[in-house]
């Protein structure tokens, strides 16, 4: 069943034409302070806004209230050129989590004025999210009436109407109820490890459809279209837990051993490795410095996992497995900076997905040209080894990360993640089709050593809490470091994990990140496992 997420409601705005208003100085000034003082703003405020303002058509004040319209009647004869219009303002279901898929409309700003055609200073506009990016669809077009005055502005003549037409509506891929959920585990654990910021976004692995989007924090979609105060704006805004960024589409984040099925199935498609050879690891791996062998460098691992081979490697997330895969060890050939690199823009990840979501951010993919060009250094092979489990400069958006999943859930599609499911006229609904990005990016029988991999994460390796849901699932965890310690010593981490289920036919890929999680503190798999367990079972 559908459930509406946006309504509008009428609204009144006082609105002053300059083309009519008293030609003396005083008499305006009169008009604009009489009108300042009903709605309650400053005069030296308004009056410096109306000086500036090129628009012959200037706002006094947006969504009266019911004292402020009686005043305004009443006093309409004193206030020459002046008058109240009519207009819809958007209600948005007030749920903090569905603020950055939503957006908002608030008043057109005087850049947006001429830069869009065909609307008026009192017009709302699409600011962010949704109502940003589907706004040509959302809008319609306002009805107009046309009038002739006088010199004096008195209306001589009435010439016609032109109708308004309403806007579409759209329907969206979101399951709310789902939404909500996610919400509810990931405020849980916030609250439960004491940190504050997190990230939850699942798609439908079939189409790409974005069944939910959380980023916390959030705020209320309510506040900017019935018209925020400076001082309430100024507040959210300060906050340095930024409120309105939307982490899910905007934010790029180290991802740690999140890329390393990505990197298996680089390894598989280019056969540098059979993915039953077993690799002997002593949970650490020691490479000379070429100029002076006295010197040694140690990569770690953060366990001995012993005889490893390709599915164990995921299981345990074996550091030293991906390190030799990655960057060459002994008599194992790696894949190389530049291979990996290639595979990672194949499964989506350095460039926008092209979801249908304003302000996407590209995320970085570091390689020996980045390295030179930003540190003016040389590239080495423990670069490549930090590089082959996500630690060194590889940023990337929870969006991409979810969507790479889903290629690995699904046995090889990438497709373009998209909120927007249909198009809703008064004749006609038109559904959006998926958009495949890229198709085979893995072969089938490659593919599914990845998924096997994962498999056996949850039956026996490190996302084992998720093998008591209903249904089977293949997953994978990361950590990475943000680079502050707690007053102990211990790191605060980026945590994430990214799980697909059922692991037969996968009909959800979800991903969950957490900022700022004290080492040793369980954060994202409780969440994956909670909303999983609802999901599966209502």
């Amino acid at each position: 069943s559908m459930k509406q997420l946006v309504f509008n409601r009428p609204s009144f705005d006082f609105v002053c034409d300059k083309r009519d208003l008293p030609e003396e100085r005083a008499e305006k000034e009169r008009i604009l302070r009489q009108s300042a003082n009903i709605v309650g703003t400053s005069f030296e405020e308004l009056k410096e806004e109306f000086d500036k303002t090129a628009n012959p058509k200037f706002l006094v004040a947006t969504n009266l209230s019911r004292e402020q319209l009686i005043v305004l009647e009443i006093r309409a004869e004193e206030l020459k050129g002046c008058e109240i219009q009519t207009n819809t303002i958007r209600e948005y279901v007030a749920d903090p989590a569905l603020a950055h898929v939503l957006g908002y409309t608030a008043k057109i700003s005087p850049d947006e004025l001429t830069q869009f055609s065909g609307y008026a200073v009192t017009d709302q506009i699409g600011k962010t999210g949704i109502e940003k990016s589907y706004e040509a669809e959302l809008r319609g077009s306002p009805g107009k009436k046309l009038l002739e005055k006088d010199a004096l502005g008195r209306i001589v003549r009435e010439g016609g109407e032109i109708a308004s037409e309403p806007g579409n509506s759209v329907v969206l891929w979101l399951d709310l109820e789902l939404q909500q959920n996610l919400e509810k585990a990931l405020e849980d654990t916030l609250n439960r490890i004491g940190a504050k910021k997190a990230v939850g976004i699942a798609l439908d692995p079939k189409t790409g459809g974005v069944l939910a989007m959380v980023s916390i924090p959030g705020f209320d979609s309510n506040l900017f279209s019935q018209g925020i105060s400076k001082a309430q704006y100024e507040e959210i805004a300060s906050d340095p837990l930024d409120p309105f960024f939307n982490r899910a589409v905007s934010g790029t984040y180290p991802i740690g051993s999140t890329i390393k099925p990505l990197i298996a199935s680089a390894a598989l498609e280019e056969h540098i490795i059979d993915p039953d050879k077993e690799l002997l690891t002593h949970g650490y791996i020691e490479i000379p410095n070429e100029y002076d062998p006295e010197i040694v460098y140690r990569f770690a691992d953060n366990a001995d996992h012993g005889l490893v081979d390709m599915r164990d490697a995921l299981a345990v997330s074996s550091n030293v497995y991906f390190y030799t895969i990655g960057g060459g060890y002994e008599d194992q050939q790696g894949l190389g900076p530049t291979r990996i690199k290639d595979y990672l823009l194949m499964f989506g990840w350095g460039a926008k997905t092209g979801i249908d979501l304003p302000s996407e951010a590209q995320g970085l993919i570091t390689d020996p040209a980045w390295k030179k060009r930003t540190k003016g250094e040389g590239w080495w092979d423990g670069d490549t080894y930090l590089f082959s489990i996500g630690q060194g400069n590889v940023l990337a958006t929870p969006l991409q990360v979810v969507s790479s999943f889903v290629a690995i859930a699904n046995g090889g599609t990438l497709y373009t993640p998209h909120m927007v499911k249909e198009i809703v006229t008064k004749e006609t609904s038109k559904a959006i089709p998926s958009h495949v990005a890229r198709g085979s990016i893995i072969s089938p029988d490659n593919v599914e050593v990845v998924r096997d991999g994962m498999r056996q994460a949850v039956k026996w390796g490190s996302s084992v809490m998720l093998n008591s849901l209903p249904v089977s699932s293949g997953a994978k965890t990361g950590t990475a470091q943000t680079g502050r310690k707690d007053a102990e010593g211990k790191d605060f981490l980026y945590s994430w994990v990214s799980v697909f289920a059922p692991y037969e036919n996968p009909e959800i890929v979800l991903t969950v990140m957490v900022e700022d999680v004290k080492e040793g503190s369980l954060a994202v798999l409780p969440v994956a496992q909670e909303v999983l367990q609802w999901y599966f079972t209502r």
